[in-house]
């Protein structure tokens, strides 16, 4: 089981990782840091941290290797770092398995709010507790898309314990996703994506509303949600369906529901 309050930073510049190292030790985390991908790689395997921060130009291994490499092995979160804001290098980022992707240069309190987001939510052991951090990013009030029906995360009937439909078979209790017979190999954003599509049977849920889902917010608290976070739920909505082999033309499980968000077929 990873360890809720071990991080592992993976960063060469060392006036960056510095920094991370400041913000992750006020926040109450072990921190642990290495100066290139295979030195990462191995302080991940030995600490077992929840949380990675990586950067994608190490001087050894480039950022995707590293993730794809820890993800062999760890189910800890994996926020990428860079000065690139290439929108193939957000894709390729999020499809190696990071969780979130964060561009040079960042405000500390976003990666402090981004790293509070993902240790609200849920983890594989059930029993497992989120260590709170000590401050979280300002918040602006935005409207949703009034299309519908759409369903809010307090109006959602949540789904426990094996759920089957259409060839899916979805367990929530042991976090494991199955099609037709064989089980998919789901990062955490994508089966708590697939869980809150699940839970909401044939009502739309909005790209906002799924954001709030990875932040662990149960409710709309007004929490300021970028095109960016959008973009992001569209990358792991399209990683999903490809790993469930879904096709978006002819959806058997996942229906985009234009301008608004995403539904389960049914």
């Amino acid at each position: 089981m990873d360890n809720p309050r071990v991080a592992v930073i993976i960063e060469d510049d060392e006036d960056i990782r510095e920094l991370i190292s400041v913000i992750l030790n006020q926040s109450g985390f072990d921190v642990h840091t290495a100066k290139n991908g295979a030195q990462g790689v191995e302080a991940v395997r030995a600490t077992k941290p929840a949380i990675v921060t990586l950067d994608l130009g190490l001087p050894d291994i480039d950022g995707f290797e590293v993730a794809r490499r820890i993800r062999l092995f760890s189910d800890a979160y994996i926020i990428m770092l860079t000065g690139r804001a290439d929108e193939m290098d957000t894709l390729l980022g999020l499809e190696t398995g990071a969780d979130d992707y964060l561009t040079k240069p960042f405000r500390p309190r976003e990666l402090r709010a981004r790293i509070s987001a993902m240790m609200r939510r849920p983890r594989i052991a059930a029993d497992a507790s989120p260590v709170p951090l000590m401050e979280s990013a300002e918040v602006v009030a935005l409207p949703v898309p009034a299309s519908g029906p759409l369903v809010d995360s307090a109006d959602r009937d949540v789904v426990s314990g094996p759920h089957s439909h259409n060839g899916l078979v979805f367990d929530s209790a042991d976090r494991t996703a199955m099609v037709d017979g064989n089980e998919l190999e789901l990062t955490r954003s994508e089966f708590d994506l697939l869980h809150a599509l699940v839970d909401s049977g044939k009502q739309v849920r909005t790209k906002s509303d799924l954001v709030r889902r990875l932040r662990g917010e149960e409710y709309d608290v007004g929490s300021f949600i970028s095109d960016s976070d959008e973009r992001t739920i569209e990358v792991h909505m399209a990683n999903l369906r490809r790993k469930m082999g879904d096709n978006p033309r002819d959806p058997r499980w996942i229906k985009t529901v234009r301008g608004v968000g995403y539904r389960l077929v049914h």
